[in-house]
């Protein structure tokens, strides 16, 4: 509107003579008298001046918009850039911690030799282990929410390569066990970090990317036997077995001397190797995972992509208490049939050694395999629907398994469809939580205490009860027992999961439709 004024005042001669009668009559201006032939009068050239300005304005910012969404395009591939490196790296870090975790069963007896023990005396590594991640995840979960994450993730990275490098050279049981749990709590700072950080990065889009975290756990299960006995080599003497009435006078004189001592060098030089390798590369790890700590807008990513998938149910606590129940069975039952599915199959089936140990192979590789496939899966199933296929999977197996416990083609299918149907579970159930409620630090680490517990009891009780009645399947009641346990609570998980949304959905369609009502009243009356 002002330019069209400037324009009209100075092209036609009756705009100059009615800026000119108007200040003649009006007392306000102070420019009252100013001679047509003198040209455009003071008041028309400020006003002039005004409107330029406001054009050059408009176009300066029409100007810098386009550099704008430069830089928040290049602000947004960084961020994403961000993303996809920590995600790579959580990877890594969980490929060595499942190779770390692991490597102590090819190892294990020269460990024995190591400490002057014989293995069946050892057991209390076990324990030790189980208590390290059980306060590993609630030290976890405590730190993730006052720290910084790629920090703590890498201290807890940097305290596993320091046991991985002592453990070859621990002389006394009581400083191995020792060592041992201190790598164990670090694993449960990292195992509940790294649900948290996927969580937090990705949001609803993090099925694929759990799937691959808990693959690559996996991956490095299955990858541990293989640098330990063909990469390094690993052997135990032949003095050394597993009978309990072996005695530790048929070590050699050098564990001998080195009996009372609490570090020494071990006899066996590759055995330094195969845990200094592990040990080595998660220090590497580590690195990469703290170089985020010192970028500035670390803090700033996590924050952007956790504020719009914040939530939380109205049922928050007792989903936390549903899912550490589900995770209690479910872990317990994995673990189950896969430490005793050799002794079971040899035993009670009558397989021979080598057909029950190619048995427990199958397990766990169609478990890692399944895990590996569930990447792709994730993109185009919901996690509930993976929960379901895997809980039907689980039951049918398990029942064929019960039914036809005495045939050898019975064990072997169903072992493979069982390890199939339980690869993805876990990574599902984390996922499948995030959708309706948020998961931080603390809520994390009380549904991984109920995985550790479960990893805990229902193998230890499993043992008893086989123990006490040796013709029964009691390893197969077991893992029945808990699938059955399973399939019928995740229906009731997902109850108490949906049933405030659907409130807060209507909440929210109501509120729609008033505004739209309101909205549309004053458009009408214009």
């Amino acid at each position: 509107m002002c330019a069209v004024q400037s324009a009209s005042s100075r092209d036609s001669p009756g705009g100059r003579v009615g800026l000119e009668g108007t200040g003649a009559q009006s007392s306000r201006g102070p420019w009252k008298s100013w001679p047509a032939a003198r040209g455009p009068g003071p008041a028309e050239l400020e006003l002039d001046v005004e409107c330029r300005g406001a054009r050059a304005a408009a176009a300066g910012q029409r100007l810098l918009q386009p550099e704008a969404l430069a830089s928040s395009e290049r602000r947004g591939r960084a961020g994403s850039a961000l993303r996809w490196f920590t995600t790579v790296v959580l990877c890594a870090a969980f490929l060595g911690m499942g190779t770390s975790a692991a490597i102590l069963g090819p190892t294990f007896q020269d460990l024995a030799r190591n400490v002057n023990r014989n293995i069946s005396s050892l057991s209390e590594i076990f324990v030790g282990r189980a208590l390290g991640y059980l306060c590993g995840s609630v030290i976890g979960g405590v730190l993730f929410d006052c720290m910084n994450h790629f920090l703590l993730l890498g201290m807890s990275l940097s305290a596993t390569t320091a046991g991985l490098y002592l453990i070859p050279f621990c002389k006394t049981a009581v400083v191995l066990v020792i060592v041992m749990s201190a790598i164990s709590v670090s694993f449960g700072i990292l195992d509940t970090g790294g649900n948290v950080l996927i969580l937090a990065l990705w949001g609803d889009r993090g099925a694929p990317h759990m799937q691959a975290l808990h693959f690559s756990f996996a991956l490095g299960a299955f990858l541990a036997p293989l640098l330990a006995k063909l990469a390094w080599g690993t052997t135990a003497p032949a003095g050394n077995h597993t009978e309990p009435g072996w005695h530790p006078g048929a070590l050699n004189s050098s564990s001998e001397a080195h009996a009372r001592s609490l570090f020494g060098v071990p006899d066996d030089m590759n055995l330094v190797w195969a845990y200094a390798s592990i040990g080595t590369y998660i220090l590497v790890v580590s690195v990469f995972l703290v170089a985020p700590f010192f970028k500035k807008n670390s803090r700033q990513t996590k924050s952007t992509s956790t504020a719009p998938g914040s939530r939380r149910a109205k049922y928050h606590k007792t989903l936390l208490c549903l899912l550490f129940v589900f995770f209690f069975f479910y872990v317990g039952a994995e673990v189950t049939y896969g430490s005793y599915i050799f002794s079971f199959a040899t035993t009670h089936v009558g397989m021979e050694e080598s057909q029950a140990a190619g048995l427990n192979s199958v397990f766990w590789g169609t478990f890692a395999a399944c895990r590996g496939l569930a990447i792709f899966f994730a993109r185009y199933l919901q996690p509930g629907t993976m929960i379901v296929l895997s809980n039907v999977g689980s039951l049918v197996s398990c029942l064929f398994l019960v039914l036809f416990d005495k045939s050898p083609l019975c064990l072997w299918m169903a072992s493979a469809v069982y390890g199939a149907s339980m690869a993805t579970t876990f990574p599902s159930g984390v996922s499948w939580m995030e959708q309706y409620t948020t998961l931080n630090g603390k809520s994390t680490a009380f549904i991984l205490v109920g995985a550790a517990l479960g990893l805990m009891a229902i193998p230890a009780l499993s043992g008893i009860l086989q123990g006490q009645y040796p013709s029964l399947p009691l390893v197969l009641y077991t893992c029945l027992g808990s699938t059955v346990f399973t399939t019928v609570l995740f229906p009731v998980m997902y109850k108490f999961a949906i049933f405030p949304l659907d409130h807060k959905h209507e909440g929210n369609i109501n509120c729609e439709g008033q505004e739209m009502s309101s909205s549309s009243g004053p458009r009408g009356r214009k």
